[in-house]
């Protein structure tokens, strides 16, 4: 069972939420093309699993079945609670990791990009995590956890993860010590140099506790969210590969072979001395840091969220069917999104060519839509070809009557 798509509305439901609570304490912790941007970021991250969860799957199914020291039973409730403690304690390293080298920051990196923190932030996961992730929970399928078991707990464990990403909640007193919760994981996420590399738990904090890795939110050190080396961009493509191509420009660079093949597992941000010396990174100070902004007119935004709007129904649509799916049709379909969501941000960063990406990708809707409808996946009639092509119809209009702006990409 796919925990995470029945859990789609109740995420959506919760962002409402917090975004009235917002309202009613005069606050602001939204920003129309952030949320967009970690929202398809979330998009892109669950379609592209449709092609790469099979990975993870396979090896785990191997090694339950051929490596397990213990035959454990799902009928037993003692296996599913020592299932998800463990559970957390492998997330706990993986994530410890993720931080720690380079390669696997280039994953997780993505999660962290966003310089607010809200709701919608805890659904910017990453496309390629798949690359490595797998070999962490390994240990549980050697210990005999059931497969089922396995798929549970980590879909409990992500799910426990949505509600921390809130600034709404405070210090949760005897709660803190244990577990995690808005408050340690608001830190997880700062880019101050005391909360770096920190609270890596996923439900439970007892494990940075115990590894040293543990900082308490301070009042006297409020957070900044976002990374280091800013992103400033809203194309969730760029978010999940901007660290793999810095890492493959600074192989490309060195001039010594060891430096090409071990920055890649090297601790995060480390670079060879002569490509650091020769092409050195511009890091903004935090005590001058200004949060990546596009300037936009309403029209632009209204646009924005209801093209958006299309792409968060089409994908979850596609998850629901994806067992259905041809391995054809999940490449034509994740090529779609992919399409489409970066159409989005080329939008949202009011390129000069934004216009006529748009049209092409309101074009690139009709092939996939028919080949949905012949193999049966699409139940669309006259009535609903009619109404999709009002929507394109209605699109189009908007996209001519929107004044071109000359604004462009900058941070305020």
């Amino acid at each position: 069972m796919n925990y995470v798509l029945y859990a789609i509305p109740f995420f959506f439901v919760l962002i409402g939420l917090e975004l009235l609570v917002d309202r009613w304490r005069g606050v602001s912790t939204y920003r129309l093309a952030d949320s967009i941007n970690s929202l398809s970021a979330g998009v892109l991250s669950q379609v592209s699993g449709l092609l790469t969860k099979g990975l993870g799957l396979l090896t785990y199914g191997f090694a339950v079945q051929h490596l397990a020291l213990f035959e454990l039973s799902a009928q037993q409730t003692w296996v599913w609670v020592l299932a998800f403690v463990l559970y957390d304690f492998c997330y706990y390293w993986n994530h410890r990791l993720g931080h720690e080298r380079n390669v696997l920051w280039a994953a997780h990196s993505v999660h962290h990009q966003s310089e607010d923190y809200n709701l919608s932030t805890a659904l910017r996961q990453t496309s390629s995590g798949f690359l490595f992730g797998w070999i962490f929970y390994l240990p549980l399928a050697v210990l005999g956890v059931p497969l089922l078991v396995f798929l549970t707990v980590a879909a409990l464990n992500l799910l426990y993860q949505f509600w921390v990403h809130t600034r709404h909640v405070p210090k949760l007193g005897w709660y803190e010590w244990a577990f995690v919760t808005p408050s340690n994981h608001r830190a997880h996420h700062a880019q101050n140099a005391i909360y770096m590399d920190r609270n890596y738990g996923g439900v439970f904090i007892l494990w940075d506790r115990l590894f040293g890795t543990f900082q308490e939110e301070l009042d006297e050190e409020p957070v900044i969210f976002g990374v280091t080396t800013p992103l400033a961009s809203w194309n969730p493509l760029w978010a999940n590969l901007q660290f793999y191509v810095q890492l493959w420009r600074d192989a490309a660079r060195a001039a010594s072979w060891w430096d090409k093949l071990r920055i890649w597992f090297m601790p995060t941000g480390w670079r060879p001395a002569d490509v650091a010396a020769k092409y050195p990174l511009s890091k903004p100070e935090l005590s001058q840091f200004v949060k990546f902004e596009v300037p936009l007119s309403g029209g632009q935004k209204v646009y924005a969220g209801v093209q958006f709007a299309l792409y968060l129904v089409g994908g979850t649509y596609l998850l629901a069917i994806s067992e259905s799916l041809t391995l054809g049709l999940l490449i034509a379909s994740w090529a779609w999104v992919a399409f489409g969501l970066y159409s989005l941000g080329v939008w949202l960063e009011n390129r000069p060519w934004a216009r006529l990406l748009e049209v092409l990708r309101l074009l690139s809707s009709v092939p996939l839509l028919l080949a949905l409808q012949q193999a049966a996946l699409l139940p669309v009639g006259t009535a609903g070809w009619s109404v999709l092509a009002f929507y394109a119809l209605a699109s189009a209009l908007w996209l001519w009557r929107l004044p071109a702006s000359a604004q462009g990409l900058q941070a305020v």
